[in-house]
């Protein structure tokens, strides 16, 4: 039944293994009870892995010469899946602390929600698992948020569900084990849905334990890559993502759902005024990052800010620019040399200190008239309402 399932959806299963040579013929043979299409990707081992992979002979080996980390291990499985013509991939780990017998559960979740990347949640509160494990556990989750809004509640399980071929494009930055924290942020940051499903895993004693795991080494490699990612998705990607998400719906839903908020009129008609008075700051290329970063702040809802801060499209910009630089004349007394039709940078720049003084007196103009446009509206809205 599942081996059929698993032709239906096109999906495979990758093992990534490096000297997990006592435990590896076990995990294939769990594996090869519910489907035969199975990649082991063996990156460099140099027990008796080898040995090992030559009693399968109807699985894909593909094998590094030299050890290249997990996560070049996996980008070599995802590889050969797509070659293969398959559009999933279900990874577990070969140290034997994945059950097989859980894979079913991916499978019911990818014919719900095709498209998606799936993780194995684990129980990290169960008595077996290592206090380091749940530690990092904590650590990821909370920085996985950060970098993509979303709650994730076992970022750090190599149990999953990928989809193989919406993957292929994006480009990498890492090779280990920490490969597998920046995968799920950038699939989330290019739109695939990220999701879960519960997962068993089994902690062996401490001694008979194999585990690659540096702590000093690793850590400090994610602690970088997650200052990487959250200056990358405060600066480009969270902001692309509210985008992405307003494209989706019309102008009439946006506003119906600003106005037909449960926030307090006084909450929305501010995060209305923080977004128009950021939208005309002198601040080009920042301002979405500014708006994400104050509306977090002051508890603002940022959807609302953001859809405010709209106010500097295009068509506006050279009014904004324009009134900026008039606003600024009355502080230093200049004649107005700009030509609204002719705007450029160098003659922006040659008054730049009058076009960003302007700016200011815009920016506190704009958003008490937004506050006090918003707030009656919503106010008068509401109580016809309830009558």
């Amino acid at each position: 039944m599942w081996s059929e399932k698993f032709r239906e959806i096109k999906c495979c299963v990758i093992i990534p293994t490096y000297n997990n040579s006592k435990t590896l013929s076990s995990v294939i043979s769990g594996v090869l009870k519910f489907t035969d299409s199975v990649i082991v990707v063996n990156d460099g081992s140099t027990d008796g892995t080898s040995d090992i992979l030559k009693q399968f002979q109807d699985i894909t080996v593909v094998t590094h010469e030299v050890n290249k980390g997990k996560g070049i291990a996996l980008r070599t499985g995802f590889k050969k899946a797509v070659e293969l013509d398959l559009d999933y991939a279900v990874t577990i780990d070969s140290d034997g602390q994945h059950n097989p017998e859980d894979l079913p559960n991916f499978i019911e979740k990818i014919e719900k929600e095709p498209g998606s990347l799936i993780v194995g949640a684990r129980n990290m509160e169960q008595s077996t698992v290592p206090g380091k494990s749940s530690f990092g556990h904590k650590f990821s989750n909370f920085w996985y948020k950060v970098e993509t809004g979303i709650d994730l509640p076992d970022t750090q399980s190599g149990y999953r569900l990928y989809p193989v071929k919406k993957l292929k494009d994006i480009r990498y930055i890492t090779n280990r084990f920490e490969f597998e924290i920046e995968v799920i942020v950038r699939a989330a940051w290019t739109g695939i849905r990220v999701t879960h499903v519960p997962v068993s895993v089994i902690y062996f004693p401490k001694e008979t334990r194999v585990s690659h795991f540096r702590p000093v080494r690793d850590f400090t490699r994610v602690s970088i890559l997650n200052t990487i990612l959250v200056f990358l998705a405060f600066t480009i990607f969270r902001p692309l993502m509210y985008i992405r998400d307003l494209k989706k719906k019309s102008a009439r839903e946006i506003v119906e759902n600003i106005l037909g908020s449960n926030e307090s009129a006084l909450k929305i008609s501010s995060a209305v005024a923080l977004g128009g008075t950021i939208g005309v700051s002198p601040f080009w290329g920042f301002q979405i990052m500014l708006i994400l970063i104050f509306a977090h702040i002051l508890k603002l809802n940022k959807v609302t800010a953001l859809i405010a801060s709209h106010i500097s499209i295009p068509p506006f910009i050279p009014f904004i620019i324009y009134y900026s630089y008039v606003l600024g004349g009355y502080f230093y007394d200049s004649e107005i040399a700009l030509d609204i039709n002719n705007l450029t940078l160098e003659s922006v720049s040659l008054n730049i200190v009058q076009y960003v003084t302007g700016s200011f007196v815009l920016m506190v103009v704009t958003g008490i008239l937004f506050f006090a446009v918003t707030f009656p509206v919503i106010k008068i809205r509401r109580k016809k309402r309830t009558a």
